[in-house]
């Protein structure tokens, strides 16, 4: 199954750009912008197979693509203004070139159709320097709707799809819308004419295939690398910041891959998981419970040696104070002892001096 993507970008004024410029390359023409005077030629460009101007059907406004492109320049006044939105397909190389014309300007009627604008089909052929399948098709729309005979508001429902291009979410869903109506418009073609091909609108990464996707890089880095025969710094760059998403997505990938495993084997396990959580809570019950005991006995045995040194802390207490009033009982007892022994030298003295007192004869 090909890959046929389609993707989608604004003309901004804000960045230099124009929808006269755009169509005029786009169509291989010359067309003067009258807002700014500047002539843009581009009538030596090869490449064009076909151009075709699509209107909403019903329109009375049928203009020629200068006409159309002018008026969308004088109609969109700001500086910033999103003059033009380009949507670029991919042209099975299976049809031939009328068939390939047909299919891309019935995808751009059914734009037109729908969301009532106008559409610029250019379809160019591959480019000698690449691969010669690559035909492909430029659709460059109005951003306002065709009204009467002229312009009118802005088709704000596409302007969510510009604004969210970039793989955004919240409400990318219409330009998913338009990738799928032409997955299936370019299948039913394919059916139609007998042919076994079929494309796929989605991303590589969304298909599961590991490959740096191409891009297209504008017109000026193509001729930089014609003349030079060297791939640019733009297309070095691309392919760099590719090879980094790719690898990036392999990893995720992988991890993805990884998470389904773990996930299977919970589920394999899932039978035994209420036995060995009752076993786990076993045993970690019995561990507490150890614990407790070892905490109660280390606790017990901590308040014996505590009460068996407390009492001895009061034995010595005791002991003290019973060596302390046997120290203060002899004391008392040798005070009593030396006043007991004055007394008595005072008894002696005094009876000497009587002795030797008046009337003592020898």
């Amino acid at each position: 199954m090909a890959i046929y993507h389609l993707s989608a970008k604004i003309i901004s004024r804000k960045a230099g750009r124009s929808s006269t410029a755009a169509a005029a390359y786009r169509a291989c023409e010359q067309i003067l912008d009258r807002r700014t005077g500047e002539v843009h030629d581009f009538t030596r460009k090869r490449g064009l197979q076909s151009a075709d101007l699509v209107m909403p059907s019903g329109s009375t406004w049928q203009p020629a693509r200068a006409e159309l492109w002018n008026a969308v320049e004088a109609k969109n006044k700001r500086a910033d203004a999103q003059v033009a939105r380009e949507f670029l397909v991919a042209l099975p190389d299976e049809l031939d070139a009328g068939q390939r014309r047909r299919l891309a300007v019935d995808f751009a009627q059914e734009l037109a159709d729908r969301y009532g604008i106008a559409a610029d089909v250019a379809i160019h052929a591959p480019d000698q320097a690449g691969d010669n399948r690559n035909h492909h098709a430029h659709i460059l729309t109005t951003t306002n709707r065709i009204e009467g005979e002229g312009l009118g508001n802005k088709v704000r429902e596409l302007d969510l799809v510009a604004h969210n291009m970039g793989g955004g979410v919240g409400k990318a869903n219409e330009i998913d819308r338009i990738r799928t109506r032409w997955a299936e418009l370019t299948n039913e073609r394919l059916r139609e004419l007998g042919h076994d091909a079929r494309i796929d609108h989605r991303t590589l990464e969304a298909q599961g295939i590991e490959r740096i996707p191409t891009q297209h890089l504008g017109p000026t880095v193509t001729a930089i690398e014609r003349r030079t025969g060297q791939p640019s710094h733009k297309r070095r760059d691309f392919e760099q910041q590719a090879a980094e998403r790719l690898a990036a997505a392999k990893m995720a990938g992988e991890l993805e891959r990884q998470n389904q495993t773990a996930n299977r084997s919970i589920l394999d396990l899932s039978g035994d998981l209420a036995a060995a959580i009752t076993q786990r809570d076993a045993q970690e019950q019995q561990k507490r419970q150890a614990f407790q005991a070892q905490l109660d006995s280390g606790r017990a045995d901590f308040r014996a040696k505590y009460e068996a040194h407390k009492a001895e802390k009061e034995q010595q207490r005791l002991a003290e104070l019973g060596r302390a009033e046997v120290e203060r009982q002899r004391q008392s007892e040798l005070e009593k002892r030396r006043q007991q022994l004055e007394r008595e030298q005072e008894a002696q003295r005094e009876q000497s001096r009587d002795r030797g007192g008046p009337g003592f004869s020898r």
